[in-house]
């Protein structure tokens, strides 16, 4: 189901949210529902080192330099490991201790691009939402294509929803594990924006509505542990929450 979010109350639609849709007289609590991912995705984007301090960082914590990027480099996300707001992350019972969070923008697709331009890029952007691009920093170091690192089962919490008016390059994404703050910075810092990403992705695959594209993350980050409760917090958007447990063996 899909609805508009129109204060504390869904309003239940019809249709192609990202086409033609229709306001039904159904509405739902925003307590009253399940909220799953917020878009039917095809394909999960992400961007390489997109904050020059958050490059620093990696660097004093793993003594690797990742270089800035002279371009956009945007990678891939496994979609097996979406989950949505108010969701479990679980942690494999032989992960390490360094499964750290990562808030992120995250912009996603509204129509179908292929070669657009950057100046047309952000017309085919449905709007953006929060993300968490948890990462498992030793298999980080051992996987070459962050094949568990970054795309184990439920290690990418996205939603609650998608916001349609907001302007990505301004905002505040902060971090909390059990209501303290832990990690904020601007979106104005960023590399590269949604355009240039946006732009860059069509011009050699095909984006279609409901894809989502992870924006990079900033500063340092640090770890999550069994019973944690983690929100990624983003200004003009919402709250993105999930709790956090570790498997048994």
């Amino acid at each position: 189901m899909h609805g508009l979010v129109e204060g504390n109350f869904i309003t239940r639609i019809e249709g192609d949210p990202f086409g033609e849709f229709k306001s039904t007289k159904t509405r739902y609590g925003l307590s009253d529902v399940t909220f799953l991912v917020p878009a039917e995705c095809r394909t999960l984007y992400a961007t390489g080192l997109n904050f020059a301090a958050h490059g620093d960082w990696f660097f004093e914590y793993s003594g690797k330099r990742v270089p800035i990027p002279p371009r956009p480099d945007p990678g891939y996300r496994a979609i097996n490991a979406l989950l949505g707001h108010e969701g479990t992350v679980l942690i494999p019972y032989d992960a390490s201790d360094e499964v750290h969070f990562e808030g992120e923008l995250v912009a996603v697709v509204g129509k179908r691009a292929k070669r657009v331009s950057e100046a047309e890029a952000l017309s085919y952007v449905a709007g953006f939402t929060c993300g968490n691009d948890i990462s498992e920093r030793k298999w980080q170091s051992q996987d070459s294509t962050f094949w568990r690192s970054k795309n184990t089962d439920t290690f990418k919490p996205i939603g609650p929803w998608i916001a349609t008016d907001v302007d990505s390059d301004n905002l505040t994404v902060t971090t909390r594990i059990n209501g303290s703050v832990v990690q904020q910075y601007s979106t104005s810092k960023m590399i590269f924006g949604a355009a240039a990403y946006v732009s860059t992705l069509s011009q050699y695959v095909t984006l279609f509505p409901g894809d989502m594209i992870f924006m990079g993350t900033d500063n340092a980050t640090g770890r999550m542990k069994h019973g944690d409760v983690v929100e990624v917090d983003i200004s003009d958007i919402g709250v993105l929450r999930h709790r956090v447990e570790r498997e048994h063996r």
